[in-house]
């Protein structure tokens, strides 16, 4: 039996989100959320048929705030808001993301201050335990009040319109609601603006930013570890009370990971009298940079705990009374955050670069040139650093920040955006290619520790190092690379490298996590 998850009352994380999306994890609402619920619906109700100008509810939206809508027109006038902001373009969200969307909309309307009706989230519950997903368009959100594009692509179904994915395919709702004898949902006064106002597409985008970025940093620790290994870098640069003089969270993470991660190495011990006196930067500082992303990640995650629990709606209805049009749907202070873990992903590809640069160099007693013995004939693993070469220079072309930018819009009632909805898709972008990155920088370190057997490097990187080569031979002749290439790519984005490490962990008795692993592994 699922776990259940009481919207507007439980506190969401990341995880619990996550969970929601995949079906693994039940939403619900609490009869005392409903009650909460019904008596907000009831008190914009009573405001719609007021007399006191009460923004979205009977005025009109944006610069058109001063024009009185009357009472009989406030539903006709929450339908309008979904048709005319759904103008977004481009190719559809992934259908994960537009799901994370649905689960945050319910946790901010479920707490019973934006006057929505219980009926339209019950329908919106109801599309996520069908998945029945709306298709969501990328582009078109400048994160201002809120994402207004998006979100009106998001709730179109609600009244009929628009598209959803539904068992493999795109279809119409109409069709949709037909096939299940349903009608569409009424809206009452405000739904419509309840419904987009807010920060829904940002913030599912930077869920999936934490997600991705927690695999990207972890597995940039065991593949930095592993290119220590074949390049015979030396250990000393990660010994704690080296970083016990500079404390920050991330640098004594990183630090104590690698030193879990070299633990019975053979390979270390074997060039510890070498005439070296230290290595390169991407091999001697990886918990400063390593750690200083590590930061950021944490930076964002912290933020991001605080937005999927608020109420990002306009304007809030706390009672009769008092309804306050504020700017909660503002999407900067998830901008800038957003715009950090960007730059702190792009520094994980920009340093493994380097390293696999460093790899190809032939400085390394026992490691050949181009990581291949015979050379000229062959070009060796040359032209990965090519690519990798192209996807770390992409990504610094990505890093502009999105949130310094803003552009006035609705004849400048919204004169500052945020930009954040850009900020949350180039971020995404950005982590994409650096998994791309890590998995060529697999490729070259196992490539380099073989040169070292029969030496062996701790059970977790040799448990690592094996399954690689049970994907991936030596090379010692030159072979199409892409597919060799994609293989350990695929073994970084599916998170395979941590689940062996852990797995290793746990089979050797050994000790993996750190007195500092709550801040990195709990999301």
């Amino acid at each position: 039996m699922k776990q259940i998850f009481e919207y507007g009352t439980e506190v969401l994380t990341v995880s619990k989100a996550l969970a929601i999306g995949k079906g693994l994890l039940n939403g619900i609402l609490s009869e005392a959320t409903r009650d909460k619920i019904r008596q907000s619906s009831a008190i914009v109700e009573k405001i719609a048929r007021a007399d006191k100008a009460v923004y979205g509810i009977n005025t009109g939206f944006g610069p058109l705030c001063t024009s009185m809508i009357s009472a009989e027109d406030t539903k006709k006038l929450q339908e309008n808001i979904l048709k005319s902001h759904a103008v977004g373009i481009g190719e559809p969200i992934a259908i994960e993301i537009s799901k994370l969307m649905l689960v945050l909309k319910l946790q901010a309307l479920a707490q019973g201050y934006s006057g929505i009706q219980e009926a339209t989230l019950d329908r919106m519950i109801w599309h996520l335990e069908n998945d029945a997903i709306p298709v969501v368009p990328k582009q078109g959100s400048v994160g201002a009040s809120g994402d207004l594009a998006p979100l009106s692509h998001l709730f179109l179904p609600l009244i009929g319109l628009g598209k959803v994915h539904y068992k493999g395919n795109i279809v119409s709702t109409e069709e949709l609601l037909k096939d299940h004898a349903m009608a569409p949902v009424a809206l009452g006064a405000k739904e419509g603006l309840a419904l987009i106002n807010g920060t829904q597409f940002i913030a599912a985008h930077a869920i999936k930013a934490v997600e991705k970025l927690h695999n990207v940093l972890t597995t940039a620790d065991i593949t930095a570890a592993m290119m220590l290994e074949g390049l015979l870098g030396s250990a000393k640069p990660f010994e704690e009370q080296l970083h016990l003089l500079r404390p920050y969270k991330g640098n004594l993470h990183v630090a104590a990971h690698i030193r879990n991660l070299l633990d019975g190495s053979e390979i270390v011990p074997s060039h510890a009298n070498c005439s070296r006196v230290q290595d390169p930067y991407s091999l001697r500082c990886i918990p400063q940079v390593h750690g200083a992303s590590r930061n950021a990640w944490l930076h964002l995650k912290e933020m991001l705990e605080i937005e999927i629990n608020a109420v990002t709606d306009n304007p809030v209805i706390f009672s009769e009374d008092l309804t306050i049009s504020g700017g909660n749907f503002h999407g900067q202070p998830m901008a800038m955050p957003l715009d950090y873990a960007c730059l702190a992903a792009s520094e994980i590809g920009n340093i493994s670069d380097r390293r696999i640069y460093l790899s190809l160099e032939g400085s390394t007693p026992g490691v050949p040139k181009l990581l291949m013995k015979e050379t000229g004939l062959n070009s060796g693993f040359m032209i990965l650093q090519y690519t990798s070469a192209a996807l770390a220079s992409e990504n610094k072309g990505l890093c502009f920040p999105a949130s310094a930018d803003s552009i006035p819009t609705s004849l400048g009632q919204e004169d500052h955006v945020s930009m954040g909805s850009i900020s949350g898709r180039k971020a995404l972008q950005v982590i994409e290619n650096v998994e791309k990155i890590l998995g060529i920088e697999l490729f070259c370190a196992a490539q380099a520790m073989d040169y070292h057997a029969p030496l062996k490097s701790g059970k977790i990187i040799n448990a690592i190092h094996e399954a690689v080569r049970a994907k991936v031979q030596h090379l010692e002749q030159d072979q199409i690379m892409y597919d060799l290439m994609q293989t350990t790519i695929d073994m970084v984005k599916s998170g395979e490298l941590l689940q062996i490490a852990k797995a290793t962990a746990v089979a050797e008795k050994l000790t993996y996590s750190t007195e500092f692993s709550t801040y990195f592994e709990e999301f």
